[in-house]
């Protein structure tokens, strides 16, 4: 039996003879509450491991929390008993928190250096050894349906190392392909050797390649039944793939047949403590899809032998309890101070082991002493090895201790934000929630069935299409692009596979998975649920490391950065620009405004990098785009990033209408259609790239690259660096996101306007520590790299007055007169005025007023009406000021307004619901109903905000209270813009009061009466 708890008083845990006792409360959650325990009654376990400690005594006990979650199983007695010992149950420490079978076998000799490598895994980078060990695990799998004869073999390993598929990892290591083919062919008569000892005769039936093998070994394998089978245990607390599942004949003349994982090593046969642990917790993971299995299989491709390891309850249970200790240093990241305060400081790791030798080669050094000297070195309790001291000092001793300090603040300010988030939308969503459930918040579609056929895109991406068992696909937010996990609805196919969707539709949802599920039962019922993850710490974390690396990159970013050096700049163009490319850059600077030419001229003289202000309207992108044609006509190589796929590819389309090379890196799914063919894999595709020499030619073909901030662990930074990196949305971005393409350039721009939005932060804790302060912003004081676009092209100017006098100080101005008295245009306006004149009446007198297109701006008050919020599990929405959006754009349609000039602002994405249910209604479609945030950088003709806020508790939530977020909202527009909002809700904040202010004072608000959504004229 089984159950998950939650722990109410339960002050440690120590040895696990002890039992505890607990009064049944059964949670809608399914979980357990235990209310109260004794001393008696606690549950102890010990962590029974050996440590080369000086100092065993200091070494902090594992404990565990009221409110902690954990799972039982085991046997229970009346009163409802739970008895765990050493001869039956186990207990799992936070469930939820699935830790790799690698992990916890890495954890057996260092339990600090696995919880680094969990944190840090973008540090622990490949090597020749891993490669090889990755690509002759390929070979087997599939041999495993191929057939394993000498011909077979030979021709997979040829397909592994000339085919597509590792051709970027070798260019990463630098690596030879004819030197890699030999290495792994001398493993192939190894197993063939396997083959011939280990492998019973079959039927062509069973097995297409038909092997006549006569029975040498008590093991003997007899069929293949998955590869690299994907499992996610929410039971026991593990997620791993399983190489090989296959069905064993345990005696030849027997008929029993088990089936177990087999596990595959490519290094030398040890048949360590380590490898044996990860077939044991293997044999757990495989708990979750079939029987119990006794045993699993570990095999040495090097020499071709086999090993049996039985699963037995004493293995599986010291296992479980050293993935119970680092869960629990995974889940407590952060600790509130001892010093009597809430304030947050950041928990130790753990213990360091006294063992010179090991920590040479471990990947994870520099974390670990990183980590030691800017966090646990500031704790007198904690206790570091003599013989360590060295070496951590010389790990870090070219780091100031204002480095040390940023790495700490950054640190713990990512693990707040990393916990606001796994409570909001982590991963255990997936199995704790139904489907039903999950798709209230659009982030799940369940009760669907695979049609069609399997299209195998490539050896990892399988093309599947879902339909729902009756009825159409749901609303849902699910989109093109997005990453998804998919299960079976009963709970033992948990995550089956992962991969991206591709299209949905109102009859069926297309994916490419990493799996082919076309051996699954065909009447499974499956669900799609958004690929949420825990945080997103490890890129963060990874560029926060990278800073403090000892090499001449990153301690010039240190300087800037962390110590704010003064940016340099020459003093005369000349010594840029090539003599040959002086009259093509006056031709491109032609087209520019003054402060435009002056920031192209400022990043031309700088030699560390330069900020460009990018005020609302102002050609930002046309900006960056001449800005990359003039660097291309110097002969300078550009990196050009941004945060998002869409940013960076409305660059990319502006730039590729002049003859101006790029080569665009990422997912061909996430850009944009017209870019695509100059993806990197529409290019390898096309051109069928198999030879590394053929990839570094298209690597370094294009002085410009262009990718997400994201994106810079590809390959190809391993061996460019750029002359200058551009990064948009700068102000958006956090600082160690914007960090990460910032190493691979010698000079960098950083476009934004702080006045906007900034980078989006969960944590209450965290921004009041400073999270959301971009790169951007931090750099601004250094005014001599400033350069501010003041010239806007997109809002008339009522519209412009707004922001102007809000934010700007009155910096924006129009770039011309034309732009300055530009309205909307509604071809129909006329008769439709005289429509609502032959209708008028005192209710809808305002309509008139709001579509006269010489009010650029109208906000409509809805005090009197009134129209109150409505809050619910699933969001805030407010469904009055729903129902006026749709009318006025009812109106406006009829007036004459092209779909596709309207757009449609509401902070909540509840409300954003209610308005495309009315909006359904209409009978055209293309009007665009998105969050400020998803507009930023982006404009309609007309523009219609829906505060939603409206009630008597003084309520107004951070969304409305963020004066960056107004800005943004108010400068969507560029010929009208209509507000609908009830100002004495609104007026409770500072910057709403004053935007209303200036409204009533410019005699913008129309007050609507009551009843103006139901006596609508239209």
């Amino acid at each position: 039996m089984g159950g998950r708890w939650v722990t109410d008083s339960v002050p440690c845990i120590a040895d696990s003879g002890n039992h505890l006792s607990c009064v049944n409360s059964v949670m809608d959650t399914g979980s357990h509450e235990c209310p109260e325990i004794s001393e008696d009654d606690l549950l102890e376990m010990m962590m029974e491991r050996s440590f080369t400690e000086e100092k065993p005594k200091d070494r902090v006990g594992l404990q565990v929390k009221p409110g902690d979650l954990i799972h039982l199983e085991g046997n229970v007695k009346p009163p409802n008993t739970w008895t765990i010992d050493k001869d039956s149950g186990y207990m799992i420490l936070f469930p939820d928190l699935l830790i790799s079978g690698t992990s916890i076998a890495n954890g057996i000799r260092c339990l600090r250096r696995s919880v680094l490598s969990e944190k840090f895994k973008v540090c622990d980078k490949g090597s020749r050894q891993m490669l090889i060990g990755t690509m002759l695990h390929d070979v087997f799998q599939k041999a495993t349906s191929c057939g394993f004869d000498g011909d077979v073999l030979q021709n997979l390993a040829n397909q592994s190392v000339y085919g597509p598929k590792y051709l970027k990892e070798m260019y990463q290591l630098n690596l030879n392909q004819a030197d890699i083919l030999h290495e792994i062919k001398e493993y192939l008569p190894s197993i063939q050797k396997w083959t011939n000892d280990y492998m019973t005769s079959v039927t062509q039936t069973n097995r297409p390649f038909g092997l006549n093998i006569t029975d040498t070994r008590a093991v003997q394998v007899s069929e293949f039944l998955d590869i690299e089978e994907n499992v996610w245990s929410p039971r026991f607390g593990l997620k791993g793939k399983i190489d090989v599942t296959a069905k064993v004949k345990i005696h030849q003349k027997s008929k029993v047949v088990k089936t177990m994982p087999l596990e595959l090593k490519t290094g030398k046969e040890s048949n360590s403590i380590e490898h044996r642990s990860q077939v044991i917790l293997y044999t757990l993971l495989s708990q979750e899809r079939r029987d119990d299995p006794e045993a699993g299989l570990l095999l040495y491709l090097k020499t071709g032998n086999m090993y049996t390891v039985p699963a037995n309850r004493l293995d599986k249970r010291e296992l479980l309890k050293i993935r119970n200790e680092l869960s629990f240093y995974l889940a407590n990241v952060v600790q509130k101070s001892d010093n009597g305060t809430k304030e947050f400081k950041l928990a130790p790791l753990p213990p360091l082991i006294a063992d010179r030798q090991a920590c040479k080669f471990c990947s994870q050094l520099r974390n670990c002493a990183l980590y030691s000297r800017s966090v646990e070195q500031q704790s007198d309790s904690f206790y570091i090895p003599n013989e360590m001291l060295p070496v951590i000092e010389s790990e870090t001793a070219h780091l100031r201790l204002s480095h040390l300090q940023y790495f700490s603040l950054w640190y713990l300010m990512l693990a707040l934000e990393a916990l606001s988030k796994e409570s909001k939308t982590g991963r255990k969503n997936i199995w704790m929630l139904s489907a039903e459930e999950r798709e209230v918040d659009g982030q799940c579609v369940g009760n669907l069935i695979r049609v069609g056929s399997v299209e195998s895109v490539s050896d990892v991406q399988h093309l599947h299409c879902f339909q729902r068992r009756s009825g159409d696909i749901p609303a849902t937010n699910l989109m093109t692009g997005d990453r998804v996990v998919v299960s079976g609805e009963e709970k033992k196919f948990l995550a089956l596979s992962t991969g991206y969707i591709k299209e949905v539709n109102k009859n069926n949802i297309t994916c490419i998975l990493d799996r082919n599920l076309a051996k699954m039962p065909q009447n499974t019922i499956f669900r799609l649920d958004h690929e949420e993850g825990g945080g997103g710490m490890e890129s963060h974390l990874g560029n926060l490391s990278k800073l403090m690396e000892n090499s001449p990159a990153s301690e010039k970013l240190r300087d800037l950065i962390i110590d704010f050096k003064k940016p340099g700049f020459l003093q005369y163009l000349s010594k840029v620009l090539p003599s040959d490319a002086k009259d093509t850059i006056a031709n491109i600077l032609k087209g520019l405004n003054k402060p435009q030419k002056q920031a192209m001229k400022r990043v031309l003289l700088s030699k560390d990098y330069t900020l460009i202000v990018g005020m609302p309207g102002t050609g930002k992108t046309t900006t960056i785009c001449t800005l990359v044609r003039i660097l291309y006509a110097c002969g300078f190589s550009v990196l050009l990033t941004s945060y998002t796929h869409s940013a960076v590819d409305n660059i990319l389309l502006k730039l590729k209408k002049f003859k101006v090379g790029f080569l665009r890196l990422g997912r061909t799914q996430k850009i944009h259609p017209e870019v695509q063919k100059f993806g990197e894999e529409e290019i390898c595709k096309a051109k069928a790239i198999k030879s590394l020499s053929a990839l570094e030619e298209l690597y370094n073909s294009e002085p410009v690259v262009a990718t997400t901030c994201m994106g810079v662990n590809h390959p190809i930074f391993t061996r460019r660096r750029f002359d200058f990196c551009i990064v948009d949305e700068a102000s958006q971005i956090s600082q160690p996101i914007c960090l990460g393409p910032l190493f691979f350039a010698h000079r960098f721009v950083l476009v934004g306007d702080h006045q906007q939005l900034p980078p989006l932060v969960q944590s209450a804790e965290a921004r009041e520590l400073g999270m959301s302060e971009s790169l951007f912003k931090r750099l601004e004081r250094n005014q001599d790299a400033v350069v501010q676009l003041t010239v806007q092209y997109r809002m008339n100017s009522k519209i412009m007055a707004l922001s102007n006098t809000l934010v700007y100080e009155g910096r924006l101005e129009c770039a011309s007169e034309r732009v300055s008295t530009a309205v909307v245009q509604l071809p129909n306006i006329k008769s439709l005025q005289m429509e609502l004149e032959f209708r008028e009446s005192a209710e809808n007198a305002w309509v008139k007023d709001v579509l006269d297109p010489s009010n650029p701006v109208c906000f409509l008050n809805t005090q009197e009406i009134p129209a109150l919020e409505t809050e619910e599990k699933c969001g805030i929405s407010n469904w009055i000021e729903a129902k006026l959006v749709f009318l006025l754009t009812s109106v406006l349609l009829k007036a004459g307004c092209k779909p596709s000039d309207i757009g449609i602002i509401a902070p909540y994405r509840q409300q954003l619901k209610v308005i495309s249910g009315y909006l359904m209604n209409l009978p055209c479609s293309g009007v665009e109903v998105n969050t400020v945030d998803k507009y930023q950088g982006r404009d309609k003709s007309v523009i219609i905000l829906s505060f939603v806020r409206s009630n008597i508790d003084g309520k107004l939530g951070d969304l409305l209270k963020d004066w960056r977020r107004l800005n943004v909202a108010l400068t969507r527009a560029k010929h009208k813009l209509i507000m609908i909002g009830c100002c004495p809700t609104l007026c409770r904040f500072e910057s709403l009061e004053k935007l209303i202010s200036l409204l009533r004072s410019e005699g913008f608000i129309f007050s609507l009466p009551p009843g103006a959504h139901e006596h609508f004229p239209m």
